[in-house]
């Protein structure tokens, strides 16, 4: 009888252990695939945000942020396309006869600002993000396809640079990249280039 209660006590504790490594087991699923529904959701926002034409003509440009420009990471995108303020007025103020060249480099620089306006980061949106910035870097070469390849290849490069110069302007913004970076996986690239047809600009 005593042999009896024993086991029956171990019996207890062993059911009651199982219950509780299955209900753990339930909560971590749970909370694995609503992680996996805001990861889907926030990848398909990622490659749904495109630029605009009304952004490359600057229908709707930004008043210039001043001192605000840098006191935070993200900066100030005050008319909401997804572009820093103080970027957006540069690459108008540097090109304001060349909508060609306007258009690429926006769209490059609503890539690189995506890093730092996502709600959260894990190493799927991390990538998702890269490959946006990636297919906007070939979007920029898309201007350069009629040139000789030395000058095709100096120029790209003076403009991407330009335009990252200005997006990690600051040392807490270089750092939040590097940090962003670590994230990233291997990835291919995405089949199209350009947000706006660029043949279809006339300068």
């Amino acid at each position: 009888m005593m042999f009896s209660g024993k086991f029956f006590k171990y019996f207890k504790w062993v059911l009651l252990i199982l219950i509780a490594a299955y209900l753990l087991l339930v909560v971590v699923r749970v909370f694995h695939f609503f992680n996996l529904d805001k990861t889907e959701a926030q990848v398909a926002k990622i490659h749904a945000t495109k630029l605009s034409m009304s952004d490359v003509m600057g229908d709707n440009l930004p008043p210039d942020p001043g001192i605000e420009a840098d006191k935070t990471i993200e900066g100030i995108d005050a008319n909401e396309n997804g572009i820093r303020d103080d970027v957006e007025l540069a690459v108008f103020k540097e090109y304001p006869n060349s909508a060609k060249t306007r258009a690429v480099l926006l769209q490059y620089a609503l890539a690189l600002q995506m890093e730092v306006v996502q709600p959260f980061i894990n190493t799927t949106i991390a990538t998702e993000v890269v490959r946006e910035q990636s297919r906007g870097f070939q979007c920029v070469g898309n201007i350069f396809l009629n040139r000789e390849a030395q000058e095709s290849f100096e120029k790209l490069d003076s403009l991407i640079k330009s335009i990252k110069d200005k997006e990690f302007n600051t040392e807490e913004r270089k750092n939040a990249r590097n940090i962003f970076l670590e994230k990233v996986r291997s990835y291919s690239d995405l089949d199209s280039e350009c947000d706006i047809d660029i043949s279809k600009l006339t300068n």
